[in-house]
């Protein structure tokens, strides 16, 4: 019996256009036809990002998949569906449980338990290379930033740039002093716009605006220099308003500004956890104690937040990931394990480089592309040079500069290939450095009694001979904690089962 289908579509850029969308269609269709199955809908997203799920039709189709009247989503690749790892774990789960399966129509992912696995890890080395070639690009903007070079992005009012670099825009200049100087004999916001405004003194036509005005107050470029993250430059900006002035309308800044940026707490088992009473998650929670100490805790939100009588009690952050990371790097520091997850990491590097369908299709496009200029640019010499002809070739023309980057971005990810070593160096690195990697990519659920703790792992990843008869508990161990809570504050006994599924 056939499956039924749609079909998600996404371009994240202004740059790309109607043809990235159409390309994708195309691709998705032929897998369809030739795997048998019928495609009833179409969910497409223009110039949307896929760091993040906050698109229309991504959400439109979610909330569809519940209806359950399709069980396949597919796309042309996986980052279609989402770049962001986190995010995607989250929504295929959302999927899954509504029956719904993702398939990606360039990636040749089998729809195993062991597909399942391999899919999570792909995302997190997708990522992991992601965020090196990031590293990258850092270092060459930070070369730029040491050579004084303007990197681009909107110019300060009081500068402009001649030749990559920033100088005074003497005029403006003057304006920004007046500001600071005004601003540092104690006078307020209004009444220095109504000084601008009655000398004539306009931004875009219009009045200075409050925010323009405490926005070129809070601008610290405006004194020479200013950090990039935690480095210091210091010959990019020319400097507009002295020190004395500056540290004065910066001190009077800082003691206006309202509240505090609060601390953020990483929960490395948020959206994993389940009451093993009641069957709802457990969320993170903070509490502050009599002597004013912040405490942070997973609660049931069962008997949080709907009070439904669930005898769950609150667990310490710091006690619960401690335990169950240590079991997870455990598990899956065991040599058969290793082995069986690099090897299949090889297999696919192997697989995905010997056929490479993504550049083949670009390279077509192009050819074609270059085609339609020519037929253009033929019809232009006989004198046909209309409105309609002008805008297809600079459609054209421009639909050929982006599949020239999208070549190069291919032809760079064939050529990077790691070997056995580089990975399993980056395994032993995600397991001791990045716990939250392995917990996202690895752990499907995490049930959670007062005495026992049964974590659930998404796919096999021991080798049969080592799972052979541990298809139903793993691992039965007991270890020794003190749960600080105002309900227990005795040692406890904690039984860890590891499942697999």
């Amino acid at each position: 019996m056939k499956k039924s289908a749609v079909i998600y579509a996404r371009y994240s850029s202004e740059s790309q256009t109607e043809q990235s969308i159409e390309g994708q269609l195309r691709v998705c269709e032929e897998y369809a036809e030739r795997n048998g199955y019928i495609i009833v809908d179409t969910y497409i997203d223009r110039a949307m990002t896929g760091t993040n799920d906050n698109r229309y039709d991504f959400q439109r189709m979610l909330k569809d998949s519940n209806k359950r009247e399709w069980q396949v989503i597919l796309v042309y690749k996986l980052d279609r569906f989402a770049r962001n790892r986190f995010e995607s774990v989250i929504n295929r789960k959302k999927l899954a449980d509504n029956g719904v399966d993702l398939v990606s129509a360039m990636e040749n992912i089998p729809d195993t338990p062991e597909g399942k696995l391999f899919m999570s890890i792909i995302e997190g080395y997708n990522e992991y290379f992601s965020e090196d070639l990031r590293q990258k690009v850092k270092r060459g903007m930070r070369e730029t930033r040491k050579k004084g070079l303007y990197q681009g992005g909107g110019v300060p009012f009081g500068y402009k740039v001649i030749d990559r670099k920033l100088v005074i825009d003497e005029k403006n200049a003057e304006t920004v002093r007046f500001i600071f100087e005004q601003y540092a004999l104690g006078v307020y916001v209004k009444d220095i716009i109504s000084s601008l405004t009655s000398k004539g003194i306009l931004r875009n036509g219009k009045p200075f605006a409050v925010n323009t005005v405490y926005g070129i107050l809070a601008n610290e470029k405006y004194s020479g220099k200013y950090y990039h993250e935690d480095e210091l430059i210091e010959n990019m900006y020319p400097k507009i308003v002295p020190d004395n002035v500056f540290s004065k309308v910066k001190a009077k800044v800082d003691k206006n500004k309202f509240g505090k940026r609060s601390i953020t707490v990483r929960y490395l088992l948020r959206h994993k956890l389940k009451c093993g009473y009641c069957g709802k998650p457990m969320s993170a929670e903070t509490g502050t104690t009599k002597k004013k100490t912040v405490k942070h805790y997973y609660k049931c939100i069962g008997r949080k937040k709907y009070h439904n009588g669930c005898e769950s009690m609150a667990l310490r952050k710091e006690f619960l990931e401690e335990l169950i990371i240590e079991n997870i790097i455990e598990t899956l520091s065991k040599p058969k394990t290793i082995d069986t997850i690099v090897k299949g990491i090889l297999k696919m590097q192997n697989n995905d480089s010997e056929h490479n369908k993504r550049l083949n299709i670009l390279l077509a496009e192009k050819k074609k592309a270059e085609k339609s200029i020519t037929n253009l640019l033929v019809a232009i010499e006989d004198g046909v040079y209309t409105k309609s002809t002008q805008s297809r070739l600079h459609e054209l023309e421009c639909l050929q500069d982006d599949l020239d980057k999208q070549i190069l971005i291919e032809r760079n990810k064939k050529a990077i290939t790691v070997n056995e070593s580089e990975i399993r160096a980056y395994y032993s690195k995600a397991l001791s450095l990045e716990p939250q990697l392995m917990i996202d990519m690895l752990v499907k659920e995490i049930i959670v009694f007062n005495d026992k703790i049964e974590i659930h792992y998404n796919s096999p990843m021991l080798s049969p001979d080592e799972s052979r008869g541990f298809s139903f508990i793993q691992k039965a161990a007991y270890m020794k904690y003190i749960i600080q809570n105002k309900n227990f504050l005795s040692q406890r006994k904690i039984q860890i089962t590891m499942y697999i599924h």
